[in-house]
């Protein structure tokens, strides 16, 4: 039996409410361009969010975790943490204006260990309604990880210069994520992890070259890439898995194509490492 055991299946249902001031913000931070009282497909990564007080928040800006009996995440006692994957299903549109209930359930922890050492992954499902319509159901996978070895110390140099070959990708976005862009996108989504703020933090305790992009971010700007290329709230489906980091002023290659069932997508990296692997449908293809 797991430590964790007795955190699965526990639940949180939180409340919150679109406005059309937050959705023309989260517009704003990510150049989107749409109008009109439909929000986008990401839209929900901002919403119902983590409200721990400041004194509440470890070293690396994260709500503390403890063993109090009302605490949802589990006191996993490993200091490093990454949003690793997410499996969502879009089910109707959310607007402007819509009273939103998300809840949240721990569906699985399991501990393995890899490369860089101990890592415990936690599945939370989430089920997004807005005005009491089922909207997003997703599954979250959460990595914790030991804290980065000493050798971190001295980060790894900025890729070399170039640029990946893209030409068997059909879509193409080229995005430079400023220290505004992942400022704002903090703001908008309540995040204080210090690896996106704080340069000496995530370079000289995190091992870092740079301030980290947001997991979320860099999805959203993959599914702002389909919505530019298929039209709003066209999937119906999008799953997602990081793979490496993306960092400030490096840039970002947003590319698509389809496959037999859908579109594959993708974040490349300035050396065509890819920073985010992802796939879609739509009802057309299904």
């Amino acid at each position: 039996m797991s430590a964790w055991d007795a955190w699965i299946g526990r639940s949180i249902t939180q409340q919150d409410r679109l406005t059309a001031a937050a959705l023309a913000r989260f517009r704003a931070t990510i150049d989107s361009g749409a109008a009109g009282d439909t929000a986008e497909q990401a839209i929900h990564w901002c919403l119902c969010l983590p409200d721990a007080p400041t004194a509440a928040l470890g070293a690396d800006g994260h709500p503390l975790r403890t063993d109090d009996p009302d605490s949802f995440m589990p006191p996993i006692p490993l200091p490093r943490r990454m949003w690793a994957a997410s499996d969502a299903r879009f089910h109707a549109p959310i607007y402007a204006g819509a009273a939103i209930e998300r809840t949240s359930t721990v569906a699985a922890i399991n501990e393995k260990t890899g490369g860089t050492g101990t890592l415990v992954f936690v599945e939370v499902d989430h089920e997004t309604r807005a005005d009491g319509v089922l909207a997003v159901s997703e599954r979250q996978t959460i990595v914790f990880r030991e804290p980065a070895p000493a050798a971190a110390a001295s980060p790894a140099p900025p890729p070399p210069a170039g640029e990946p070959d893209l030409s068997g990708w059909h879509w193409r976005r080229d995005v430079r994520p400023t220290e505004a862009m992942l400022f704002r996108y903090s703001a908008l989504t309540f995040n204080s992890h210090r690896i996106h703020y704080d340069l000496p933090y995530a370079r000289d305790e995190e091992g870092y070259r740079g301030l980290v992009v947001h997991g979320p971010l860099t999805a959203t700007l993959l599914l702002d890439l389909a919505q530019r290329e298929l039209g709003a709230n066209a999937l119906t489906a999008f799953k997602m898995r990081a793979q490496a980091p993306a960092f400030v002023g490096e840039p970002v290659h947003l590319v698509g194509r389809p496959k037999e069932d859908g579109w594959e997508l993708a974040a490349i990296g300035p050396d065509g490492r890819t920073i985010m692997a992802a796939e879609a449908k739509t009802e057309t293809k299904a």
